[in-house]
């Protein structure tokens, strides 16, 4: 058995948590060591690393968790897509022993390899003077990479491969290649981190880059997923939108997280106080215990 990190945790309610950040296991900068470092010398109490379908990294992480004395919740931010919409979704306290998400997020790992080959022999059907994907190790490398990034580095070596060749006709076959981030159905992996007893909740739902929900949206989301809760607490939501959601969520029992969505030293994490998501913490075991009146 795997021992989390965060077990017979006790938290006062001002204890400065983050429960969304990213290392370059997905598509982050910070190593994991790195990150945790920093939020050792920062004195965070909490905090969850959600890397971009990524499961198999969590034994490793909590092992450093367990070394540097930082409690990690185990997470994953999975992507997903609903109605043909992209829907980011958080997922909380999974069983690193069960094998559902790890299922979901390996396959995602594998259909984008698929998609980046498929990409590639649409390129050079259409014309364009590229090496071999067999004698491609530039290409091969990209492939092995996490599934977050594959999309974002292909684009660029096909463009440096495409030295030459007229801009508009490479971006227009890059657009007919099918090239494209891959999703899982949002149902699917729910489905998955339930029966591994974990919660989702919908990560950034203020973001208008992604999918912008409003409470209609949300009452729909609702009718057709088990949804756990909402990224209420988020950098880019603003007063109303943290104020609308946060309103929401209490009216549904819905849990409520915080988080800032570092990828590095440029977006650094953010201390939010962890009574703000006491509720999920509760649900993960975690005590937080209330000031008295």
């Amino acid at each position: 058995m795997i021992n989390t990190s965060t077990v017979d945790l006790v938290l006062a309610p001002d204890a400065p948590i983050d429960l969304h950040l990213h290392t370059f296991y997905s598509d982050g900068v910070w190593s994991p060591e790195a990150l945790l470092d920093h939020l050792v010398s920062e004195s965070f109490a909490l905090v969850a690393i959600t890397d971009h379908d990524r499961v198999d990294t969590l034994p490793e992480i909590q092992q450093l968790a367990a070394q540097k004395h930082l409690p990690v919740l185990v997470g994953a931010e999975m992507t997903t897509q609903w109605h043909g919409q992209m829907v980011d979704v958080l997922c909380y306290g999974f069983n690193l022993e069960g094998t559902a998400l790890a299922r979901v997020a390996h396959s995602v790992f594998q259909r984008q390899q698929d998609n980046l080959r498929e990409a590639y022999s649409y390129l050079i059907a259409q014309g364009f003077p590229f090496p071999p994907l067999e004698e491609n190790p530039e290409l091969l490398t990209v492939l092995e990479k996490p599934s977050a990034q594959q999309p974002h580095d292909f684009v660029p070596l096909i463009k440096n491969y495409g030295v030459g060749i007229e801009d508009g006709s490479l971006k227009k076959a890059l657009r007919e290649s099918g090239l494209a981030l891959i999703m899982t159905e949002i149902a699917s992996v729910v489905e998955a981190a339930h029966q591994d007893g974990g919660v989702c909740l919908v990560a950034h739902p203020g973001r208008e880059d992604i999918t912008l929900f409003d409470t209609h949206m949300l009452d729909e989301l609702r009718e057709e997923i088990p949804i756990d809760g909402l990224e209420v607490y988020y950098p880019k939501h603003n007063p109303q939108q943290t104020a609308m959601y946060g309103a929401y969520a209490q009216k549904h029992g819905l849990l409520i997280s915080s988080g800032s969505d570092s990828h590095g030293p440029h977006k650094m994490p953010i201390k939010y106080e962890c009574g703000l998501s006491r509720l999920l913490l509760e649900r993960m075991g975690i005590e937080v215990r209330l000031k008295a009146d």
